[in-house]
C-alpha cells in the first residue's frame, strides 16, 4: 500500500514538474534582444524564431490537423477543439467533414502573399486556428478592422462583425489575432523563397496578392485591450516544446509590439509623410523616385527593390532628390520598394510592372 502511495506521489510530482517547466520561457531565449528597438529588434526576433520545424498541411503523419487538436484542445472536453472566431466547441474528429466540421483558418490570410498551404508560412501553426467552416468563409481573406454589421451564422451568434472588406473578431480573441499578425510580419522576412510579410494601416490591402495585411491601428488597439491570456501562453508552450520549436515573442513579451512599431508612422501613402513620389506605377523601363525629405542631404536614405519572394533586385543609397532606376530587365509582376531612413524606420510601397 505504501509503495502504491509513493508511486502515485512520484507520478503527480513528475507531471506537475513537467507542466511548470513548460509554462516558462527558456532561459536566455530572448537574450539577443536586450536594449534593442525598431527594425533592429524585429531583426533580432526574426533570427530567434526562424528555422523552426515545419510540418505538412495534410499528411498521413503528423500534420496541421493533428497539431491543432493539441494546441486548441477544449480543456473541458478534450475530444473537442475550440473554434477561434466563435468560441464554439466541436468534435476534433470532424476534420472538414463535408463542410459540416471545422477547418484550418489562416489568420494571416494566405492570399496576402500567395503562399498557399506549402510548408512555412502556409503551415505555421502559430497563425493557424480551428474555425467553423461557414464562419471561416464569411471572414474570407479580409483584413482585420473594427466596424461593420454583426455577423450571425446559421449556427448562432458569433460576436464578430464584417464589412465588404474587413473582419472584426469577437472581443475575447482580438488580442490573440493581433499577436498572430505581428508574429507573421516578424517571422517572414523574405529569406529564400519565403514571403516578406508586412503590416499596413488600411483595409482592402491585398487586391493583387501582395504580402501585406491590415489594419495596424486596430490590431494595435486590440493588442493593448485584450491582453495575453493563459490560453495563449499554453498554446505558445505546446508549439515550442512539442512541435515547431519556436515561440510567438509577442505573447511572451507584449511590450515588443510598442518597441518595434511604436515609432513607426503608418499611412496609406508614404508620400504624405516622407515627401516621396514614386512614378510611374505601374512602371515599365524605369522607376523614378523623387525625394523631398531632409534625410536626402545626409546620404542616409537607402532604396531597395524586391520581388514578392523577397529577392533583392536593387540596392541604392541616395544623396540626390531624383533617382531613376532602370527596370527593363524585370518581368511583369508585383514588386516591393523599401525605403530605410536615417532613424532606422522602414517604409514599403507596392509597385506593379506592366
Amino acid at each position: 500500500m505504501l509503495y502504491k502511495y509513493l508511486k502515485i506521489l512520484i507520478v503527480v510530482f513528475v507531471v506537475s514538474a513537467t507542466q511548470n517547466l513548460i509554462a516558462q520561457i527558456p532561459e536566455g531565449y530572448y537574450s539577443t534582444t536586450d536594449g534593442l528597438t525598431g527594425e533592429a529588434l524585429k531583426t533580432a526576433l526574426y533570427n530567434i524564431i526562424k528555422n523552426h520545424v515545419e510540418f505538412p498541411y495534410t499528411s498521413s503523419g503528423t500534420d496541421v490537423w493533428d497539431i491543432l487538436k493539441e494546441t486548441d484542445k477544449d480543456t473541458v472536453n478534450p475530444e473537442n477543439v475550440i473554434l477561434l472566431y466563435t468560441g464554439w466547441t466541436m468534435d476534433a474528429a470532424l476534420e472538414y467533414n463535408n463542410e459540416n466540421g471545422w477547418s484550418r483558418e489562416h489568420v494571416w490570410a494566405k492570399s496576402h502573399g500567395d503562399f498557399g498551404t506549402e510548408k512555412g508560412a502556409g503551415t505555421d501553426v502559430h497563425a493557424i486556428r480551428p474555425s467553423d467552416i461557414t464562419v471561416n468563409s464569411a471572414r474570407s481573406n479580409h483584413d482585420f478592422s473594427a466596424g461593420g454589421n454583426i455577423y450571425i451564422d446559421a449556427d448562432g451568434t458569433t460576436g464578430c462583425r464584417r464589412t465588404s472588406n474587413s473582419w472584426e473578431p469577437r472581443d475575447v480573441v482580438k488580442g490573440d489575432v493581433a499577436r498572430m499578425i505581428f508574429y507573421m510580419a516578424t517571422r517572414y522576412e523574405g529569406e529564400g523563397e519565403e514571403p516578406d510579410l508586412e503590416i499596413v494601416d488600411y483595409v482592402n490591402s491585398s487586391q493583387n496578392k501582395e504580402p501585406i495585411h491590415g489594419k495596424f491601428s486596430d490590431l494595435y488597439e486590440w493588442h493593448l485591450k485584450d491582453t495575453v491570456s493563459s490560453w495563449e501562453q499554453n498554446r505558445n508552450d505546446i508549439i515550442y516544446y512539442q512541435y515547431q520549436g519556436n515561440r510567438n515573442p509577442f505573447i511572451d513579451h507584449p511590450e515588443f509590439v510598442e518597441k518595434i512599431w511604436g515609432n513607426f508612422v503608418f499611412a496609406n501613402k508614404i508620400e504624405d509623410i516622407y515627401q516621396i513620389n514614386v512614378y510611374p506605377n505601374p512602371f515599365n523601363n524605369y522607376i523614378n523616385v523623387e525625394l523631398g525629405c531632409k534625410d536626402v542631404n545626409s546620404n542616409k536614405i537607402k532604396i531597395q527593390l524586391f520581388d514578392v519572394y523577397g529577392k533583392l533586385l536593387r540596392n541604392i543609397k541616395s544623396d540626390s532628390s531624383l533617382v531613376s532606376i532602370p527596370c527593363s530587365d524585370l518581368s511583369t509582376g508585383i514588386y516591393i520598394m523599401k525605403f530605410i531612413f536615417i532613424d532606422n524606420s522602414v517604409k514599403r510601397k507596392i509597385l506593379f510592372k506592366n
